[in-house]
């Protein structure tokens, strides 16, 4: 997963669908995570302005300037601020699978959000069942 800018959000319901379907089970669980302690995973509705939202909010709570305000960026980094975040929104998610497919709730979509990009990261998708 590459987002092209520092942070962003990706729907990876698509991919995740395709997933179970690949896999053939009927019926079990699929968890998907973000295998970088600056992303995250999780779920909520596809519309454009809460994904503004969601920026602003989270900018409010850990500002990403000045760097100097986090203890972590002693260490050289300048990410501190991406850390929060993921905190906030969460590593992973695990969904249903029932019939074959993903058992979201309307309107629900799996995204992985990114909060320190632009360089390749990692996303998990685990499906057991049967």
């Amino acid at each position: 997963m590459q987002v092209p800018a520092r942070r962003g959000y990706v729907n990876l319901t698509p991919d995740v669908e395709k997933a179970v379907r690949a896999s053939g089970i009927r019926e079990g669980l699929c968890l998907v995570n973000a295998m970088h302690i600056t992303a995250s995973v999780f779920i909520n509705d596809n519309e454009s302005g809460l994904h503004r939202d969601f920026e602003r909010w989270l900018e409010k709570l850990a500002p990403e300037k000045p760097h100097a305000q986090y203890d972590h960026n002693r260490t050289g980094e300048d990410n501190g601020d991406a850390h929060l975040k993921r905190s906030v929104m969460g590593r992973e998610v695990v969904v249903s699978v029932t019939n074959g497919a993903l058992d979201l709730g309307p309107w629900e979509q799996i995204f992985y959000g990114e909060f320190d990009g632009l360089r390749r990261k990692r996303v998990l998708i685990k499906i057991i069942g049967e």
